[in-house]
């Protein structure tokens, strides 16, 4: 089959290798996938070029996140499965080197669900890890109907799920983003309020919205960098939930301490299996009623990966950048 692949870590021009590589059978467990889309997910692109948990392995195949149509199964798994479109999550990831930037993946059948027809498979590329993320991130406390939940880049990838999951779940949600563009954004996806969090007076607005009380959850894309903004705005015994940092968040401990505030820290694959069944269960009956936006930021060739990558980290992209194997 063909894929890409890496066997160092460094600018996905330099490291990543376009060619034809052995085809994975389904093993004991297993589903095969063929693949139509890849999603690129910004940590995936982490670990090509800063090496996030070092190289792991001595080749790599790149990207956790795809959809496509299962086409071999190994023993213990329903042969029914066999020609079903589904979407898939963790590729690469806890254990696993070969992802999704290729035309093929072998993996576990838990970590494939089932992909309604009107989706794409682009857009089935978009869920995976973003939406997975943003359910563990705005559900893990319990519900949030009648909070005030804040998601700070709430038209990023996971931010904008968080925005559609916390809507859905009753929730009263207010907005980070950077641009009139990605105000507009987040507001599809279901956000009551959007602040622009680099006008001076963020931090106001979004006390204002709440009547000076401050929120009561937050979904965290940078805790270090909005760890300012966060710490002021959130409620005497509120939470953060936060799936990524660019840094070390200074006086922590001090901030959230004053607060009495909870911080929960969590990557997808870690996340309990119980947990996963959930949110992969909610997806499926949230698939089926056809009113969540899952934006395409951009499509590339699988010859074309590198690109991709480099997409993912100009920082220009709204949605999920996808790449997909030649028809």
């Amino acid at each position: 089959m063909k894929s890409v692949w890496y066997e160092e870590l460094g600018p996905a021009d330099d490291v990543l290798v376009f060619d034809e590589i052995e085809t994975p059978d389904a093993g004991p467990g297993e589903v095969r996938v063929k693949l139509s889309a890849s999603g690129v997910n910004p940590a995936d692109v982490k670990r090509r070029g800063l090496g996030t948990y070092g190289l792991e392995y001595p080749r790599i195949i790149p990207n956790s996140d795809g959809a496509g149509i299962v086409d071999q199964v190994g023993d213990g798994v329903d042969p029914n499965l066999v020609g079903q479109r589904v979407w898939l999550f963790n590729g690469q990831r806890g254990g696993r080197a070969y992802g999704t930037a290729a035309e093929y993946i072998a993996l576990d059948a838990w970590l494939v669900a089932p992909l309604p027809d009107h989706l794409s498979f682009a857009e089935g590329a978009c869920l995976g890890i973003p939406c997975m993320t943003a359910h563990r991130n705005v559900f893990a406390d319990g519900p949030v109907t009648g909070k005030t939940v804040l998601v700070t880049g709430g038209a990023g990838a996971v931010g904008h799920y968080a925005v559609q999951w916390a809507r859905r779940g009753g929730a009263n949600v207010i907005a980070t983003v950077s641009s009139d563009e990605k105000a507009i954004h987040a507001r599809a996806g279901g956000a009551h309020h959007t602040v622009n969090y680099r006008d001076e007076d963020a931090t106001s607005q979004i006390m204002d919205l709440t009547n000076g009380v401050g929120v009561d959850r937050i979904i965290e894309v940078d805790l270090a960098a909005n760890l300012g903004l966060s710490s002021t705005v959130l409620k005497s015994e509120g939470m953060i939930s936060t799936y990524a940092s660019t840094g070390d968040a200074q006086n922590l401990l001090l901030r959230m301490a004053l607060k009495n505030a909870v911080v929960r820290f969590m990557v997808l694959h870690s996340v309990p299996r119980a947990a996963i069944d959930h949110a992969r269960a909610d997806i499926s009956a949230w698939l089926a009623e056809e009113d969540g936006l899952h934006t395409v930021a951009g499509t590339f060739p699988l010859a074309g990966c590198a690109e991709a990558h480099k997409f993912v980290e100009s920082g220009s992209k709204l949605g999920t950048v996808v790449v997909e194997p030649d028809k």
